[in-house]
């Protein structure tokens, strides 16, 4: 039976929140995702990733999203580390990468583009 989700599992990386119940509710709402994982901190997004091993129930994310304001490691920063420390996972599962922000800043917008060809920006909310 097929699913009527596009997507299996997405995992969403924000600190506020307001902002993931939000997200959250769009995504199930609009069929976006069946699994969506949430974590508030970049650190236990990054340790979530890295104990996805392949085994039956285990599924990594097919779309990332992640906000760039966060504390302590912001979202290119944990971008930067997903790509240095999980390699092999994203040229495996070669899961979509996307910004949210409610940033108005154009720059934002630029270092994103600039740093990280692969990645779609979005503006909050989702």
């Amino acid at each position: 039976m097929k699913t009527k989700y596009k997507y299996k599992s997405v995992l969403l990386v924000d600190d506020v929140d307001l902002d993931n119940f939000v997200s959250k509710t769009i995504i199930h709402s609009y069929y976006f995702s069946e699994i969506t994982h949430l974590h508030a901190t970049a650190d236990s997004a990054l340790a979530f990733l890295k104990k996805i091993d392949g085994t039956p129930g285990s599924q990594f994310p097919e779309v990332i999203f992640i906000d760039i304001n966060m504390p302590v490691i912001d979202g290119f920063k944990f971008i930067e580390n997903v790509k240095r420390e999980l390699t092999k996972e994203m040229a495996l599962f070669k899961p979509k990468l996307v910004m949210l922000t409610s940033s108005i800043y154009d720059s934002d917008r630029q270092k994103a583009q600039e740093g990280f060809k692969d990645i779609i920006f979005i503006i909050k909310p989702l």
